[in-house]
């Protein structure tokens, strides 16, 4: 009985181990979902508009999944808003942000105070995370033209993170 108490002793203590000295942040990358269809994202934005990812066919979709109180989804945001202003004119690239374990009005607050002219979606957005697979934010997805998840990032991205993937997705599909 000591013996196997020990041994589940270390072997949680290799585990703590291992999950606090692996890579995260921008840099992260991973295959969940890459190559699939993406999950379906049906909702209503704050602005209470209906949303549909099937409706965005025929462009590519950056999905970002954030909470207002997370520290790297506030760092993040200044990013997004950048690349969303930098594609605005060609039209060749959307976002939506799926909040994340957040309230509504908070989310309306921070899109009014920080930008952002895409669509959000703050409510009943619960069943959308399982769905895509989330664990924590922010966490986000390159979903193709076809409807197909081309790259998924854990943690925050930058302007020229998501610029590089968008890059590689259109060369892939050429």
């Amino acid at each position: 009985m000591r013996a196997a108490a020990i041994g589940v002793g270390l072997l949680g203590a290799v585990l703590v181990g291992v999950l606090a000295t692996r890579d995260a942040g921008p840099t992260r990358v991973s295959m969940h979902l890459v190559g699939q269809v993406a999950p379906p994202i049906i909702g209503t934005t704050v602005d209470d508009e209906a949303w549909s990812l099937d409706d965005q066919r025929g462009r590519f979709v950056v999905v970002n999944f954030f909470s207002t109180t997370c520290v790297p989804c506030i760092r993040e945001h200044p990013e997004l808003v950048a690349f969303a202003e930098a594609h605005a004119e060609a039209d060749d690239v959307r976002i939506v942000s799926v909040a994340f374990d957040d309230r509504a009005s908070a989310v309306e607050t921070f899109f009014r105070e920080n930008g952002g002219g895409w669509p959000v979606l703050a409510e009943e957005t619960d069943q959308i995370a399982v769905d895509w697979g989330v664990v924590a934010v922010p966490e986000s997805y390159l979903v193709s033209p076809s409807g197909h998840v081309a790259a998924k990032v854990v943690g925050g991205v930058e302007r020229e993170d998501l610029e590089e993937l968008l890059a590689a997705a259109k060369r892939s599909i050429e």
